[in-house]
């Protein structure tokens, strides 16, 4: 592989309108140099065209160490899809599992994401934003609902970890998500602002709990989250309370911290000011979805080049990519089918 001179990379992860790179995107990749990408159903037509489309967007960079993201959890989230991808059952799937036999529940989430990995890998993608650590609680949104690997935080955490691990192994990214917690809110952020009236006290035995126990993973997604016990007047991802004291200090997180989409309905203000406000807050990278390039200028003109912490943080993140080990796939393959067939019964039988 040509190996790229060094540019200095900006702390943005940003989305593409479509198929193929088009010139006025390839002119402001390389202009502002974001430090990754984020592919959506509107950039998947076939293998061949998302190699294309990653490899041109990686010329425009001018690095071939840019994380390049999807969100492929399985189940409702799940970018790549049948013919192009496999069927992958959603986290209940595990968490039903678990209740009989939690160690063959972890292993073959580990296997899952191992397979995701391969699969992701062969398409130039190299960070999955997952495993999904939110503790769902009874009456919340049912954003999370079947995303959830179950509802105490010791069943997420245990599950959680094996899905990171069988990233880690296959030299795929993790991203932790929804740090320090999507479970108790009743309302999709994507289109409201949710508000969770719990205590402190609570939040830290339950929600907080499961990404303490993964706080040393290398990457983090937050929430658009109002936690009104810590900051009535801000979402947890344009918090410097909630950034310092929970994610940084009571939780213990020191990878690299992304924000949510800066383009979700749950944030006010222009796409400027909410770039402004999740980098002031702490988190090292702000990101940005819709592919709308006017925005993903404005939200540029707003976040630093990679720094300092920041910069060490996506170094860390980077060299997960060399720890590849081999695995057999055959058996991972016919773990994810026992899976599915368990999955499929039990959802039959309801």
């Amino acid at each position: 592989m040509h190996v790229m001179t060094q540019r200095p990379l900006r702390a943005l992860i940003t989305g593409l309108a479509g198929h193929i790179l088009q010139p006025e995107e390839a002119a402001f990749l390389f202009r502002a140099g974001p430090c990754g990408l984020i592919l959506f159903a509107r950039n998947i037509a076939s293998a061949e065209q998302i190699r294309r489309l990653v490899d041109d967007a990686r010329q425009a960079i001018g690095r071939d160490d840019v994380l390049v993201l999807i969100d492929q959890e399985g189940g409702r989230v799940q970018r790549l899809r049948p013919p192009l991808g496999r069927t992958l059952p959603p986290a209940r799937a595990y968490a039903q599992l678990y209740a009989t036999d939690a160690d063959a529940a972890c292993r073959m989430a580990c296997t899952q994401a191992r397979l995701i990995a391969a699969d992701l890998l062969a398409l130039g993608i190299n960070t999955d934003c997952a495993p999904v650590l939110d503790v769902p609680v009874s009456g919340a949104h049912d954003i999370i609902g079947d995303r959830a690997y179950g509802s105490t935080p010791a069943q997420v955490a245990a599950l959680g970890r094996a899905v990171a691990e069988g990233f880690l192994s296959g030299g795929m990214l993790p991203v932790i998500k929804h740090i320090p917690g999507h479970g108790r809110a009743t309302a999709d952020s994507h289109l409201d602002l949710p508000i969770v009236a719990t205590s402190h006290a609570e939040l830290s035995a339950t929600d907080f709990a499961a990404f303490k126990a993964l706080a040393d993973m290398p990457a983090a997604m937050t929430a658009h989250v109002v936690f009104a016990a810590l900051d009535p007047a801000h979402p947890a991802s344009t918090s410097e309370v909630v950034t310092r004291e929970i994610i940084r200090g009571e939780i213990g997180f020191d990878g690299l911290l992304m924000s949510d989409d800066l383009s979700m309905k749950a944030l006010d203000g222009s796409i400027s000011d909410r770039a402004k406000a999740v980098i002031a807050a702490g988190s090292d990278v702000a990101l940005h979805c819709n592919g709308v390039l006017s925005e993903m200028i404005e939200a540029a003109d707003q976040v630093p080049l990679l720094s300092g912490k920041a910069l060490e943080r996506f170094d860390s993140a980077v060299a997960v990519f060399a720890n590849r080990q081999p695995f057999d796939m055959a058996a991972a393959e016919n773990n994810l089918a026992q899976v599915l067939a368990n999955y499929a019964a039990s959802t039959e039988s309801v």
